[in-house]
């Protein structure tokens, strides 16, 4: 395996070498943390596509493959319809606030009553979403490797740690693009046609599989309402993806970009299940079926394609875990942490100062994922608590902000409060893993929000005028007033 351990070298320290390069990029808190605001179609729908095209999009959807057949393809293909929707009806309002979190769209919305509560959720759902991620490293590494767990953790965790401190969001949007480029090739034009040829073609995989196999709807309606409620909505209202959204250059490309990404989606996530369906001909015994990815990469792919390949899966355990983990990063510093010293400085002030600030919280949220990825051993019911925290207490604020005008601070707080508290107790009932603590959570969420916002006096209108100046391009301070028009980076296309 000497060369296709080259090629994971030589990847891994391209990376590093694109965390540097970007550094030299990072030089104001708006190039830092959303890349100037300045990406192109091109690089915006490469990089959107790599953050939400994980670890589990790319090893969990090929062993919902080889699980259910081609129904597994719908947790991966609901990613792809909330990125869709999130593009088509909300990305070009979400550009036009120029702001760095939710919570900051909350308190322009809401009056600046809602940040650190609304802070401290988000930030338990980008933490628990960069630790998930990290813990991938350790399936890939042992693939590659047969390293131990907590050596596979730490060398993965360090290298995104590394370049994402650097140079921040020029770092991972550079690597995020290489990043696209090998999963496109290693799973959809390496991986899907050599699987399917293996398996014998289509014929020979019908042939051999239950017909459920081929069953478009076989993984269950519940189960695909489950995967809407909590992806789909999930792609709307998170940090991580927002915080891409942030970067686009105009309202154009985050709207068309973001839904070229979106139908990448649908086609990554066809071509997984696709896979998996290949893999349970070949392999029809796996003790896990998430062990499907790493087992027809190691035993049926040449030398060379291979370690390509397991790039490929180590791209997209990469492209989640530097984007969550810069979230994570954002909204310690910005929306609770500043808060909480009661330091909140306006866009565009103090720029280069605040860079330092943000690198140290990127470094200082990284060492915590290590260790809390180190410590943890469940992840799927660390990622489920996450995301029932994120729809159930947050979707209802957010989008009834975007969509109500008559929602109010209080009704805001409610619902994250009410929400939240209504998750975590349902969780508590009927188990982490079952479906109803998202289903009352989000019905008691937005119970709270109608009755609350009806029985409080209306938002001031000042506020509500200022928010829609926001939201038509107009009230924001320029970002980088300090910089003359000359010293300014051309726009990445």
């Amino acid at each position: 395996m000497a060369v296709d351990y080259l090629v994971i070298v030589v990847y891994l320290a391209g990376m590093l070498a694109m965390g540097w390069w970007g550094m030299r990029r990072a030089r104001s808190k708006s190039e830092f943390l959303v890349a100037g605001r300045r990406l192109g179609p091109a690089m915006y729908s490469g990089t959107m596509a790599a953050i939400v095209l994980g670890g589990a999009s790319t090893i969990g959807g090929v062993g919902l493959g080889y699980q259910y057949g081609l129904s597994g393809a719908w947790m991966v293909f609901t990613i792809g319809l909330g990125l869709l929707a999130l593009s088509v009806f909300f990305s070009a309002r979400i550009a036009r606030l120029k702001v760095y979190t939710v919570s900051e769209m909350l308190d322009l919305r809401y009056g600046g009553r809602a940040g650190v509560i609304s802070g401290l959720v988000m930030w338990a759902y980008t933490l628990m979403l960069a630790v998930t991620s990290t813990i991938a490293y350790a399936t890939i590494f042992d693939v590659l490797f047969d390293m131990n767990r907590t050596l596979a953790i730490v060398l993965g965790g360090s290298i995104v740690v590394a370049y994402s401190t650097l140079g921040g969001m020029w770092s991972i949007t550079l690597t995020d693009m290489v990043q696209f480029v090998v999963k496109t090739i290693g799973v959809l034009l390496l991986l899907l046609p050599i699987a399917v040829v293996k398996a014998g073609g289509f014929a020979e995989m019908k042939a051999q599989l239950p017909t459920e196999y081929f069953d478009p709807l076989g993984i269950g309606g519940e189960t695909i309402f489950t995967y809407v409620l909590i992806y789909t909505f999930g792609m709307l209202i998170g940090q991580d993806i927002w915080q891409r959204v942030f970067t686009a250059r105009g309202d154009r490309t985050a709207r068309w970009g973001g839904t070229v990404a979106g139908t990448y989606c649908l086609a990554y996530a066809v071509a997984g299940a696709v896979i998996g369906t290949a893999a349970k001909v070949l392999y029809p015994k796996l003790a896990s079926p998430d062990d499907a990815f790493a087992t027809i990469v190691k035993d049926e792919l040449p030398i060379g394609v291979r370690g390509l390949v397991l790039a490929a899966a180590l791209a997209a355990v990469m492209s989640t875990s530097s984007g969550a983990l810069i979230a994570c990063a954002t909204v310690a510093n910005n929306d609770i942490w500043s808060r909480l010293r009661g330091v909140v400085r306006p866009d565009g002030d103090r720029q280069h100062d605040e860079v330092k600030g943000n690198r140290a919280f990127i470094l200082l949220m990284g060492l915590a994922v290590i260790a809390t990825a180190i410590a943890l051993n469940d992840v799927v019911q660390a990622l489920t608590v996450a995301y029932n925290l994120l729809v159930g207490g947050l979707l209802v604020p957010i989008l009834g902000g975007l969509l109500w005008k008559r929602g109010t601070a209080q009704g805001a707080l409610a619902s994250v409060a009410v929400g939240g508290l209504a998750v975590i107790g349902l969780m508590a009932t009927y188990g982490i893993l079952a479906n109803e603590p998202v289903y009352y959570g989000l019905l008691a969420s937005l119970a709270a929000y109608v009755v609350v916002s009806l029985t409080t006096r209306p938002t001031d209108a000042a506020v509500l005028a200022a928010w829609r100046e926001r939201l038509a391009g107009r009230g924001a301070e320029p970002e980088n007033a300090s910089e003359t028009v000359s010293e300014q980076v051309p726009a990445a296309q």
